[in-house]
């Protein structure tokens, strides 16, 4: 018997699934690279969590492998504190109210006490929960915006903020132990190691601990701003809506036109094909709905609200603002909002470098980390003498101010609204205001292209791909000369070693690394271009044509390498 047919087999004594216990039995009774790619190793956390498809054994995302996790973090706590608190909450996507639960229960039975949230909640209401009540770590059942097949599991600690290194790989031993000891008479949590779901240590949430970061959220934006504004919103079939709307309201601002379509939490994701408000078409339907109800601006939040689409009014229809153009608005309104040299602005190295130059400008400071939240948070978690006001990344995730320490889509919906509000009020528009950015400090224009890696092999094709880009970096791209190149691989960064390979080019910058949450390459590009005569749209044009360029051609070099 192979050794994935062995873990098959006892993974079946611990599986309280019947739907995942018959795939097992289906896969064990075919055997086969199905059986081997379900049942060698498993699933490991990655730029936000570990995430992956539903389904049967430790490379899919299931009931065990939470139950795993969660002992895992209990016992992670205990060898630090006598009596610890996880707080908990969930999404609305299939059986993350299980794996919530199962992970409550599987703490209780470890003496861990666990406080879990009530019904299906943004990520940003977990976040917030754990920094307002001081509870050790925190645990997220969600996969954000992945396809609709998949779920996932975010890991929070003391600090707010999501697990890094050395955390994130004491709990990751301590899920591989559990499996290597299964070998020798079963270590992974079975139902007889649960505690009753009305165990004195499981503390049910109430709607109290939502009107909480609903009333904090809404304070973000000031009695005396503008709240002039029609919205269109959409949760795109996430748990958004209400808090959203609850937010918004209590701000002052009108409740937003919601798309009710996508109105009601549904983890099948009805009307979409891909639940992520970058993909070409999931927001149709909200752009309509602006149409029809005369709407000044355009919210959309992914399935667990930490993160936000904006669509402008922009001639005879709707543009979609980029993450980078989303996270330089909202920089400015924050900063000249505000005063104070210790003020600190941080972004990923692969955002736009605008931010930088805006914190320059404004006399504060900043920093460039690695991909994730769970590192732009860092510089000020960090450094005391630094007061943290703002961070983002290009895949639409901010953060304003300190009420989480994570990516917030809804406080960032806030804060937006407000900017437009007021730039309404003054006879002027979203656009106006990032044109005058532009004019200040260049076109600063980012383009994205992916490269997916589908298949049981694709972890090692994508790294066989990137190390032949290593061994063979380009001179020069799309008629670019390459400057300097960068592996934050190496030691020498000044950062973590990470997956990232970074072109100076004449003109502009790449940047390429693999995703950490689903299978695909990203090839990132960058130029600025000056505007000249006050043409804004002419130099908006260089930049979109030249960066266009850049990316096509890295993207097709990436896979040439490996062909």
């Amino acid at each position: 018997m192979s050794d994935a047919a062995a873990t098959a087999r006892r993974w079946l004594d611990v599986d309280p699934d019947p739907e995942t216990r018959a795939e097992t039995e289906q896969l064990l009774a075919e055997g086969g690279p199905a059986l081997d790619e379900r049942f060698n190793g498993r699933l490991e956390f990655g730029t936000a969590g570990i995430r992956g498809a539903m389904g049967a054994g430790p490379m899919r995302m299931n009931r065990v492998l939470a139950r795993a996790t969660a002992a895992a973090v209990g016992r992670a706590l205990l060898v630090d504190h006598e009596a610890p608190t996880v707080a908990i909450g969930y999404d609305a996507r299939r059986q993350s109210d299980l794996f919530a639960e199962d992970s409550a229960r599987v703490l209780a039975g470890l003496g861990v006490a666990s406080l879990l949230l009530p019904g299906p909640l943004p990520t940003p209401v977990l976040a917030h929960t754990l920094l307002r009540t001081g509870a050790e770590a925190g645990i997220m059942v969600t996969a954000s915006h992945n396809p609709r097949p998949d779920n996932g599991i975010k890991v929070y600690w003391s600090d707010g903020a999501q697990i890094v290194p050395p955390i994130d790989r004491r709990i990751s031993a301590l899920i591989d132990e559990q499996f290597d000891e299964q070998f020798d008479g079963g270590a992974l949590p079975t139902d007889d190691d649960l505690a009753d779901d009305d165990h004195p240590l499981i503390t049910r949430g109430t709607a109290a601990d939502i009107e909480s970061y609903v009333v904090a959220a809404a304070g973000l934006s000031g009695l005396e701003a503008p709240h002039d504004l029609a919205i269109a919103y959409t949760p795109l079939h996430g748990v958004g809506r209400d808090v959203l709307v609850d937010t918004l309201t209590l701000a002052g601002f009108a409740p937003p036109h919601v798309v009710a379509e996508q109105a009601e939490p549904d983890g099948t994701f009805p009307t979409v094909e891909f639940p992520n408000p970058e993909e070409p078409g999931a927001l149709d339907l909200v752009l309509a709905l602006a149409d029809a109800t005369g709407a000044d601006l355009v919210l959309a939040n992914d399935p667990d609200a930490d993160r936000l689409a904006v669509a402008i009014p922009s001639g005879d229809g709707w543009r979609a603002l980029s993450g980078d153009e989303i996270g330089a608005l909202l920089a400015e309104h924050v900063l000249a909002g505000g005063s104070g040299d210790d003020r600190l602005v941080a972004t990923t190295l692969v955002s736009s470098r605008l931010l930088s130059a805006q914190a320059a400008h404004h006399g504060v400071r900043y920093a460039d980390t690695l991909t994730g939240f769970k590192w732009i948070v860092r510089p000020g978690l960090a450094d005391p003498t630094a007061r943290f006001v703002f961070g983002y990344e290009e895949a639409l995730g901010y953060l304003v101010g300190d009420l989480t320490h994570d990516k917030d889509g809804i406080t960032a919906a806030v804060v937006f609204a407000e900017m437009a509000a007021t730039a309404k009020a003054a006879g002027r528009t979203v656009l106006d205001l990032l044109h005058d950015l532009w004019r200040r400090h260049g076109v600063h224009r980012t383009a994205l292209r992916t490269v997916r890696i589908d298949g049981p092999d694709g972890d090692d094709r994508m790294a066989a791909l990137l190390a032949e880009f290593r061994a063979s970096p380009p001179s020069e791209v799309a008629g670019h000369p390459v400057l300097a190149t960068t592996d934050y691989a190496q030691p020498g960064t000044g950062l973590p070693a990470s997956d990232l390979i970074a072109l100076e080019l004449d003109g502009g910058r790449l940047l390429l690394r693999p995703s950490g949450t689903e299978p695909m390459l990203k090839v990132y590009g960058e130029v600025v271009e000056p505007v000249r005569d006050n043409d804004v749209q002419a130099a908006e044009t260089r930049a979109g044509d030249t960066v266009a360029a850049l990316v096509d051609a890295a993207a097709a070099l990436l896979v040439g390498s490996g062909s």
